[in-house]
């Protein structure tokens, strides 16, 4: 069956250290290089990965910092927003107060004085409804001037005195 060939076992051991010092002087030096190049190539890659997810995580932070920032300054803005808005609504309403104040006085002084023109006039009518039935009641010739002193007189008395 199977035969031992010493003969055959010596030539295939010195055929396969010949091919060994062939492939060694051949081949070995070009595949370490190419293993050699290939793991350099890999090194170099996973620096690079891990450089590029640093260089993300960096820029996602700045990111989030920035967001944070404007959200910040967007708050701000709002808020000096509000607070101009409701200067503004008082400084409208104080204005829109003073101005219906000051109409107000100025209907008051107007009035005042519509009373004070009309109790001049109701004087005079009065006066001269008091000359003139008095110069009929009396008959007296007294002149006009002198009858309006006399008018003006009792009028101011009746006005000084406190249940008229």
């Amino acid at each position: 069956m199977l035969d031992i060939n010493p003969g055959l076992i010596l030539w295939t051991i010195i055929t396969f250290v010949i091919v060994l010092a062939i492939l060694r002087f051949t081949a070995w030096k070009p595949l370490l290089a190419a293993l050699t190049a290939r793991e350099e190539k890999i090194r170099s890659s996973l620096e690079q990965a891990e450089q590029a997810q640093k260089d993300a995580e960096r820029l996602l932070e700045d990111n989030r910092r920035q967001l944070a920032m404007a959200e910040e300054q967007a708050q701000r803005v709002m808020r000096e927003g509000r607070e101009m808005g409701e200067r503004l609504k008082t400084e409208i309403v104080e204005k829109a107060n003073a101005s219906a104040q000051h109409l107000v006085d100025q209907a008051k002084d107007e009035i005042r004085r519509e009373k004070e023109a009309a109790l001049v006039q109701l004087r005079t009518e009065v006066a001269d409804l008091a000359i003139g039935a008095a110069s009929k009641v009396l008959d007296a010739n007294l002149d006009t001037a002198a009858q309006r002193r006399i008018a003006d007189a009792a009028i101011d008395e009746m006005t000084r005195r406190p249940d008229a």
